[in-house]
This record gives C-alpha cells, sequence and structure tokens, in this order.
C-alpha cells in the first residue's frame, strides 16, 4: 500500500482536508522497518483555534438532533469500519507495527465502540423526583457537555480514537481530536470513513502537529468543555493542570503497572494462556498488560516451564508477515527502556529464562524477543515502571495475603489480574485488589460494554459502557412551581 496517495493524510476542519498554514509536515515511520510512510501536516495553534471554531459552531445543531437521527449516522460509520477492515488494519500495522491479525482485532473492536454506544446514545434518560410540595414538580435532564477535546494514544490507534468519539458523538457533542504524532494514519482514515457516513462538518475535527502547542491552545480556550485524554501519568498531570483554568472536565486514562496473581490452586494451562494475552499482546504495548506476575512458589518451577514452553513459540516479526505474533516496539525510545530495565533485573541478580535480548534479524526496526525473567527482587526498577514491551518478570509468593499487598504497593491502580479455582480467593482478590479493572482467570478484559478506568495515577473517569456515556453528559436539575 503507498499511503503517500492517500488523500485523508492532512487535517480535517469543518469538514475539508486542508495543509498547515506553515505547509510543514513531519514524516510516519514504519517502526518495523524505519522507513517513512508518508508526510503529515504539522499544525499548531492557527488550526487549533480553527479545529474549535468549526467544533464550537456545529454543536448547536449536532445536540439538537434526535438520539436516532444520531444512530442512523454512527451506525453508517460503524458499517463502513467494517467494510474497509482490511485497509484501517494495513494502514495500522504500517504505522504502528502490530500484527495484521493483531490489526484486524483492533478495527473490530474499535468498530464496536460505534454500534455500542450508537445504541447506548438512544438511553439518556432522565429523571421525576417527588417534590417537597403539591406546587412544585421536579425534573432531572441530561444534556451534552458541549466541544470535547480528545487526545489520543499511538498503541491503539483505532480503539482510542472511536471509544472517545463514538461516545461524544452519541452524547450530542462535538469533538477535536489530536492523535498520536506517531500513528496519525489510522484515525485520519477512520475520520475520512466518518465524513462519507454523512456526519456534518465540524463534528468531528482532526489535526496532527505540535502536541504542546495544540494541547495548550485547546486547554485555555473556554469553548472547550471536556479534555479526554490516554497516555503517560506525566502528561495527564500537565493536562489537569491546565484544565483547572477554565474548570474543564476530564477524563484520564493514564499509566498502568498491573500486577498478576497466579495461586497454586488455579488452572495453569489457563493461567498462562492468560499471561500471554495479558503480557505479550501488542508486543507488551498496552496500558493494562501484565507487568509484575506473582505466583505462589509451590507452583513456580512447573508454571515457569509451561509459560516458556509457549513464549519461545511467539514469532516476532514485521507485522505483515502472516506467521508474526509480536511487532517492534514503537521507536528507538521504547526500545532503550526495555533493554534497560532487562540490564538492570540481570545487573541485580535476576536470571533469564528466554529472550533477553534485540532480534538482530531485522535491522531496520526495534525488535525485542519475548523475555521471562526470574529471581525478581523489588530493588530492580521492573519492579515500579511500567515496562511498556514483551518481558515478563516473576515473583515467587507463599501467602496471597502478602501477594495482594505486593501487588497493591504502586502508586497506580488500572488492571490487575488474577488466576485461582477458588472462590473464597476469588472474592479477596476482587475486593482487595487496588484497581478499577480486575480480571479472575481473564487475561483479555477490555470490552465496549463495560467500564476501563483506574484509580489512584491511573487515571479519572471511565470509559465503556453506560458510565463513560455519563463523561460526556451534564445533569441539569429543574424545579418547576405550578
Amino acid at each position: 500500500m503507498n499511503t503517500q496517495k492517500l488523500k485523508f493524510n492532512k487535517l480535517y476542519i469543518n469538514g475539508e482536508w486542508i495543509s498547515a498554514f506553515s505547509r510543514e509536515t513531519f514524516d510516519v515511520i514504519n517502526p518495523g522497518t524505519g522507513n517513512v510512510i508518508t508526510g503529515v501536516p504539522n499544525a499548531g495553534e492557527i488550526e487549533a483555534e480553527m479545529a474549535i471554531d468549526a467544533a464550537s459552531k456545529a454543536f448547536p445543531e449536532w445536540s439538537e438532533k434526535t438520539a436516532q437521527e444520531r444512530f442512523d449516522l454512527l451506525y453508517k460509520w460503524f458499517q463502513l469500519i467494517i467494510e474497509n477492515k482490511e485497509e484501517i488494519a494495513t494502514i495500522l500495522t504500517e504505522e504502528q507495527g502490530k500484527p495484521y491479525s493483531e490489526a484486524i482485532g483492533e478495527v473490530h473492536y474499535a468498530a464496536s465502540f460505534v454500534s455500542w454506544y450508537a445504541e447506548e446514545g438512544k438511553r439518556i434518560y432522565g429523571e421525576t423526583i417527588p417534590a417537597s410540595s403539591r406546587e412544585k414538580r421536579i425534573l432531572v435532564i441530561k444534556q451534552p457537555i458541549g466541544v470535547v477535546a480528545a487526545i489520543t494514544p499511538w498503541n491503539f490507534p483505532a480503539a482510542m480514537f472511536t471509544k472517545k468519539i463514538a461516545t461524544a458523538l452519541a452524547a450530542g457533542c462535538t469533538t477535536v481530536i489530536k492523535p498520536a504524532e506517531v500513528t496519525p494514519l489510522t484515525a485520519l482514515k477512520l475520520v475520512k470513513l466518518a465524513e462519507e457516513a454523512g456526519i456534518p462538518a465540524g463534528v468531528i475535527n482532526a489535526i496532527t502537529g505540535n502536541p504542546k502547542i495544540i494541547g495548550q491552545t485547546w486547554l485555555k480556550d473556554k469553548r472547550v468543555s471536556k479534555i479526554t485524554f490516554t497516555g503517560s501519568t506525566a502528561v495527564g498531570k500537565e493536562l489537569m493542570r491546565g484544565a483547572a483554568d477554565t474548570v474543564k472536565k476530564v477524563s484520564l486514562e493514564l499509566g498502568g503497572h498491573a500486577p498478576v496473581i497466579v495461586c497454586a490452586d488455579a488452572n495453569l494451562d489457563k493461567a498462562v494462556e492468560g499471561v500471554i494475552l495479558s503480557k505479550f499482546r501488542n508486543g507488551g504495548q498496552t496500558c493494562v498488560c501484565a507487568n509484575r506476575i506473582y505466583v505462589e512458589n509451590s507452583i513456580m518451577p512447573i508454571f515457569i516451564d509451561k509459560l516458556r514452553n509457549e513464549v519461545e513459540k511467539l514469532k516476532v516479526g514485521i507485522g505483515n508477515q502472516s506467521d508474526a505474533k509480536i511487532g517492534p516496539l514503537i521507536n528507538q525510545a521504547a526500545y532503550t527502556k526495555v533493554q534497560r530495565h532487562v540490564e538492570d533485573a540481570v545487573a541485580k541478580g535476576a536470571k533469564v529464562v528466554c529472550g533477553g535480548k534485540r532480534v538482530e534479524e531485522y535491522q531496520g526496526g526495534y525488535f525485542y524477543e519475548p523475555t521471562i525473567l526470574s529471581n525478581i527482587n523489588n530493588e530492580m526498577i521492573i519492579m515500579s515502571e511500567e515496562t511498556f514491551g514483551p518481558v515478563a518478570p516473576i515473583v515467587g509468593f507463599d501467602d496471597i495475603d502478602d501477594a495482594i499487598k505486593q501487588a497493591n504497593d504502586t502508586d497506580y491502580g488500572l488492571a490487575a489480574y488474577a488466576f485461582t479455582e477458588n472462590l473464597k480467593s476469588t472474592i479477596k482478590l476482587y475486593e482487595k485488589l487496588e484497581y478499577g479493572i480486575v480480571g479472575i482467570n481473564d487475561g483479555l478484559v477490555s470490552l465496549a460494554q463495560a467500564p476501563f478506568g483506574g484509580i489512584k495515577q491511573s487515571g479519572i473517569g471511565r470509559e465503556g459502557g453506560h458510565q463513560g456515556l455519563e463523561e460526556y453528559l451534564e445533569t441539569k436539575y429543574v424545579s418547576i412551581g405550578i
């Protein structure tokens, strides 16, 4: 595919595809080959303000559409995503690096948010409340919050886009969005399909460019009512500070440091499968990836053997190779971080069970072997920092309460996992683990119909489920004297 020929590698503002006023562009790089795919506009303050202008002008008409009218447009968008899933997946694999089979899975996942919220938008209900006197009637209504600014990450460039935009549109909001600089093309393709579906000009506006300038422009503008962001905790904190000046509503899905607890009574085959799904999906580059694996000591040897046998089957390769299961890390900085974590662990006594080095076969990309580390201790960086790579550190435990205490010993609280066949342990684990998402005997927990989000420094708010829709709505209380 020659992405250079795509007509939507431009900015989309008020229903028009345009270049940046500066005419400057920046390159999008294939992380598997190091080759330049195409250039996209390097937008700044002017274009960011234009996007707000368009979204603000489009808001009154879009917010007044009926839920059925919005459903019709969103469902058409969903159908076009499914019809074009191969092309979207090809773009996604080329710019992000994940294997094509995973990319197809992500496109279906992305589409599920559009179909789910197309329907859920019909269920924005109000309330009547018994009044304190016969001369009053009390109502509660829900209304769209206004213009939403969305900033999406590079690791799921399709799903994180639709998760935010479909929800906002279903609620009656209009949007301005900045996809990640390293993976903008998937989002722009989705915008093109939204345009083809008939979603009116100004309802979706997408720009690429300088993240700090664009973000600051949106933060200071009073017309932007909400910021939604998925990314690092450090950037999330900056956005919270900036949003305070105009008291914008904020939704943040931030970093994680997910633990896995494998009890002696677990189904070990199921546990290994769950760890593989959680740890090595997208090459370990997800915010809910297993980052610390606590295994009961009595089953440690057999668990490591089973896990190693499965990890060694994972084929590392460029995403468009049919047998590839692990793609490249996104860039040199990501590779350097993974290498630093492994080298630090080994220097402090860790044993490399398998992997532990760069894949030399692909010189142009950032490929790292799927790795298992044992003999881990809390002095190692990998136990306190999110790795964001295909490295699984394994720690032993004897007491489940101690395992839970260690799992909770972090500033993060996005996702946690546990494997057990004991009902009492199951209840203790999901009640005591301090995380917004807990998977019990399940390593793949993300669904459009379920609320996704963290506690502590892993974020604020929820995406998915009916709870996600509430993040884009204002509650208005109406008291009527009669």
